[in-house]
């Protein structure tokens, strides 16, 4: 149905609210100092978000804000693209150490690119690029496949942007909601974009929150109706943010070219790549596709959001992903199995993962594994 005209107003942004005395709605505050009287406010404000920022009496940014820093950098381009493999493929991941790179089809000859590089952050005021970020880019993954540089050559300056990923813990100790007031999307778990959930889980909130808003009997209930919204989506959103940061943090930095052990033509024995992601990549290979049927299922079908938790969905998608983990954290003997110590490390204030003890941890793991 079409909304009313001016019901959607922009360009005047929520900075604060404040509970009604009788506990019925919420007044809230814009940039321009108006003040709106409402029955419930969603915060689908961002990362940065001011509704959470009052809500948990925090920062919205930086130091107590309760985000980190992924650790990567992405270029990210969209254009018009001739495509020599259009209609046929949809998505191509390039990985290597440090870096990777994606060409994404979205439609009616339109495509994105994104270049991750693993960088500390505000790298874009140190790096000179005085021939631009493609040519930059291009440096970068000087002996990659042609179809990156194909794409990089035609992307004009203008079609290309850079930003530093930030990430948050699944937040499962501290309340999405403040009576009719609740979050969403990257305001409540925001995520790395590698397996492109951050919108797919905001619409997933925003669908549960019609739900249990419109089956309200009356609008006193609006509190209660927000905080079964909250335990409905803390496991999915909570689980999605995990493998986001596990795609980016964990099998970005550990894989590498599988290991290869053969004889050459003079019946010499030779060893390639013969180190620990060598070797752990080559184990994990015959893993991963049945990891990624299973995963990609738990994200675009086997969820249903009814209720806090769907065993069904869940069970393939632990099986394999443990599966995995053990592999990435006990194939080698020195790297050595997180302790009960360890994993007691992992769990942050937040909530259900602490994302910087996470990278801390794998950066220790391999470097213990003289990577």
């Amino acid at each position: 149905k079409a909304l009313p005209k001016g019901t959607v107003q922009n360009g005047d942004g929520v900075v604060r609210y404040e509970k009604k005395s009788n506990g019925k709605g919420v007044t809230v505050v814009t940039d321009s100092g108006k003040q709106v009287d409402c029955d419930v406010l969603i915060g689908a404000d961002g990362i940065w978000s001011a509704v959470r920022s009052v809500m948990r009496d925090a920062p919205a940014k930086g130091d107590g804000s309760g985000a980190s820093y992924s650790g990567y950098t992405v270029f990210a381009g969209e254009l018009k693209y001739d495509s020599p493999d259009n209609g046929q493929v949809g998505y191509k991941v390039y990985i290597g150490p440090g870096q990777y790179f994606v060409i994404t089809d979205i439609g009616n000859g339109n495509y994105q690119w994104y270049a991750f590089l693993a960088r500390p952050p505000d790298s874009a005021s140190s790096t000179p690029m005085p021939d631009g970020s493609s040519a930059y880019l291009q440096g970068i993954f000087e002996g990659w496949s042609d179809e990156i540089h194909a794409i990089l050559r035609v992307t004009k300056e203008n079609e290309i942007e850079q930003r530093d990923l930030y990430d948050r813990p699944p937040s499962a100790l501290k309340s999405w909601t403040d009576g009719s007031v609740a979050l969403l999307g990257d305001g409540i778990h925001a995520m790395m974009p590698n397996l492109g959930q951050g919108g797919c889980q905001a619409i997933e909130d925003a669908y549960v929150i019609a739900q249990e808003l419109s089956s309200l009997q009356k609008r006193s209930n609006a509190p209660a109706g927000l905080n079964q919204y909250e335990r409905r989506r803390l496991v999915r959103s909570a689980a999605v943010q995990g493998l986001s940061r596990f795609a980016s943090d964990i099998i970005i930095r550990g894989f590498d070219t599988p290991a290869k052990v053969y004889f050459n033509e003079e019946g010499q024995l030779k060893f390639e790549n013969f180190n620990y992601a060598g070797i752990v990549t080559k184990m994990l290979q015959p893993i991963l596709p049945l990891f990624f049927i299973v995963q990609f299922n738990f994200l675009y079908d086997g969820w249903r959001n009814e209720g806090e938790i769907d065993l069904k969905a869940t069970l393939g998608f632990g099986t394999i992903g443990g599966l995995v983990l053990l592999l990435l954290f006990g194939s080698v003997g020195e790297a050595g199995l997180l302790g009960a110590e360890g994993l007691t490390a992992l769990v942050g204030a937040e909530g259900l993962l602490d994302f910087e003890a996470i990278s801390a941890a794998v950066r220790e793991l391999f470097s213990s594994a003289g990577l």
